[in-house]
C-alpha cells in the first residue's frame, strides 16, 4: 500500500509582511473609538513631559547639538521655539518627550512606543500636511507592531544591554512613517529591513547617569523616517529583518531568534488593541522601580519613623535587577538625578523618607541629602518569588525597626497597568501639571483641546503651530 503523507504545514508568514499589511490596510474607521481615545490621552501625556523638559538643561545642550548638525529648518521643536530639518526636529522632539523617563510604557514589552512614534508622526504629518485623523492612525498601527515585536522578545533585550525603545522603535516608526507617505506592502516591508541596520540603542548609561538614553527614541524616528523613505524611493532591505538569520531577535536575544516568541510579534493584529497594556507614568522614574516607590510611600503613610529603620529589603523581579538594583554601590549614590531614576535605593530611601518621590525629590539638593544617603545604605535588594514579571512590574518593600519590629507592604500590580489603569481625568491633570512648568494655563487648556480633539484636525500643522 502506498503511505499517506500528510500534508506539509504552510509556513508562517514572515513577521515583516504580516505587519506591513496591517500598517497598510488598517483603516481609520477600522480602529475602535476607545483605542483612538486611549491614543489621544497617551499623546497628551507625552506632550506633558515634553514641556517640561523644556526647563531642564539637556533640553538646551540637545537644541544646541540639533542646530550645529542642520541649522535652521520647517519643522517644529515642541515648547522651544525653534524649527530644526525634520529628521533633527524629530531627534530633538523625541529627547524632550523621553527626557524625564515620565512617559509610558508598555507593559509586556518593556517599551516606551510612544516617545518615537508621536515625534515621527507629527513631523512627517506635518511635513506631508495629512490631517489629525491620519496622523492618529499612523501612531496606532506603529504602537501596534512596536509593543508586539517588542513583547516577543519576552524582556530579553535587556539582558544583554539594549534598550527596546531605541532598538525597536525604529521599526515601528518606519512602518508609521511609511504609512504616512504612502508606501505600498512591498515598500513596507523593505523599510523595515533597512531599519534592522539602523536601529540600536545601549543601556550603558546606566553605569553613570548619561544622557544618552534620551537620544533613543527620537533617534529611533530618525531611522523610522529615513527607513522609509529610501524603501519609496526603491531601496531595499531585507525580508526577514525579525526571524532572518541576522535578523533583530538573531542578533539581540542571548539564543538567538530561538529565544524569541515568535507568533506573539504578529498575534492578534487588528483585533486585540495593545495600546490597553500601554501604562502611564505616576513617577517619574523608570517603570521598574514603581512597585517598590508605591510600597514605600504606603509604609511612610503608615507612620513608619525612618529614624528607627534597622533595615529595609526590597523585592523585585529577577530581570529587573541589572538595570535598577546593581551594581549596588553605584545605586547607593546616584550621580545625577537620571541616575537616581533608576536606583531602587534611593528611591525607597525617598520615598520612605518623604512619602513621595517626584521631580522635586530628583533635585541636587536631595541627591546629597545626608539621611536620604544613610537610608540608601540600608536599602538591599532579593528576588521577587512571587513576580509575574513582564505581566507586572511588581514591588514589596519589608522594614525592619530597631526594636524587632518588621513591616511589609507589596504592589503586586503597578499602578497605571491595565488592571489599575491611570484614568483619563489623571492622564489630563498630569498634563497640565507638567505642561504649566513652561507655558501659561490658558495655552495648556489649549493644547488639551486641540489633542483631544485630533481626530477633527484637517491639517495637523495646525497642532504643531500650537505646539511649537
Amino acid at each position: 500500500m502506498a503511505a499517506v503523507l500528510a500534508p506539509r504545514p504552510e509556513p508562517a508568514a514572515p513577521i515583516a509582511a504580516t505587519l506591513a499589511r496591517f500598517a497598510a490596510g488598517t483603516a481609520p474607521d477600522a480602529i475602535p473609538a476607545a483605542v483612538r481615545a486611549r491614543a489621544r490621552h497617551l499623546m497628551l501625556d507625552a506632550i506633558g513631559i515634553g514641556f517640561a523638559s523644556t526647563t531642564f538643561d539637556f533640553a538646551g545642550a540637545a537644541l544646541a547639538g540639533a542646530h550645529a548638525l542642520g541649522g535652521a529648518g520647517d519643522s517644529i521643536v515642541l515648547g522651544m521655539g525653534a524649527r530644526l530639518p525634520l529628521r533633527d526636529a524629530v531627534m530633538m522632539n523625541g529627547v524632550l518627550l523621553h527626557g524625564l523617563d515620565y512617559d509610558d510604557t508598555h507593559v509586556p514589552g518593556v517599551i516606551h512606543a510612544t516617545v518615537s512614534l508621536l515625534p515621527t508622526v507629527l513631523g512627517q504629518g506635518a511635513a506631508r500636511g495629512r490631517s489629525g485623523a491620519e496622523v492618529l492612525s499612523a501612531y496606532i498601527v506603529g504602537a501596534e507592531a512596536a509593543t508586539r515585536v517588542a513583547t516577543a522578545a519576552r524582556g530579553g533585550f535587556h539582558k544583554l544591554g539594549f534598550h527596546p525603545t531605541g532598538l525597536v522603535g525604529a521599526f515601528g516608526c518606519a512602518l508609521a512613517a511609511g504609512r504616512l507617505a504612502g508606501l505600498t506592502v512591498d515598500q513596507l516591508v523593505m523599510a523595515q529591513g533597512i531599519a534592522l541596520s539602523l536601529a540600536g540603542g545601549s543601556l550603558e548609561f546606566l553605569e553613570d547617569g548619561a544622557w544618552t538614553k534620551r537620544l533613543h527614541p527620537g533617534w529611533a524616528g530618525v531611522a523610522g523616517i529615513t527607513a522609509a523613505t529610501l524603501a519609496a524611493h526603491g531601496f531595499t532591505g531585507p525580508a526577514a529583518a525579525y526571524e532572518g538569520r541576522y535578523g533583530l531577535f538573531a542578533l539581540h536575544l542571548d539564543g538567538g531568534a530561538a529565544a524569541a516568541e515568535l507568533p506573539a510579534a504578529t498575534a492578534g493584529l487588528g483585533r486585540d488593541w495593545e495600546i490597553h497594556n500601554i501604562a502611564v507614568k505616576p513617577f517619574p522614574l523608570c517603570h521598574l522601580t514603581h512597585g517598590c516607590a508605591d510600597a514605600a510611600i504606603a509604609l511612610h503613610r503608615a507612620g513608619v519613623d525612618p529614624a528607627r529603620i534597622a533595615r529595609v529589603t526590597a523585592l523585585v523581579p529577577a530581570e529587573t535587577v541589572q538595570v535598577v538594583c546593581e551594581p549596588v554601590a553605584n545605586k547607593r549614590r546616584p550621580q545625577n538625578d537620571y541616575d537616581a531614576r533608576f536606583s531602587i535605593p534611593f528611591i525607597v530611601a525617598s520615598g520612605l523618607i518623604a512619602g513621595r518621590v517626584g521631580l522635586a525629590e530628583l533635585e541636587a539638593e536631595r541627591l546629597a541629602d545626608p539621611a536620604v544617603l544613610a537610608l540608601a545604605d540600608r536599602v538591599e535588594y532579593r528576588v521577587d518569588p512571587a513576580a509575574e514579571f513582564p505581566r507586572y512590574y511588581s514591588g514589596e518593600v519589608i522594614v525592619e525597626l530597631d526594636d524587632g519590629r518588621v513591616l511589609r507592604h507589596r504592589e503586586h500590580v503597578n499602578r497605571g497597568a491595565a488592571e489599575r489603569p491611570i484614568t483619563e481625568d489623571e492622564i489630563v491633570a498630569k498634563f497640565i501639571d507638567n505642561a504649566t512648568l513652561a507655558i501659561p494655563h490658558a495655552r495648556a487648556l489649549a493644547v488639551r483641546d486641540a489633542v483631544l480633539g485630533l481626530d477633527d484636525v484637517a491639517d495637523v500643522n495646525t497642532l504643531a503651530r500650537l505646539l511649537a
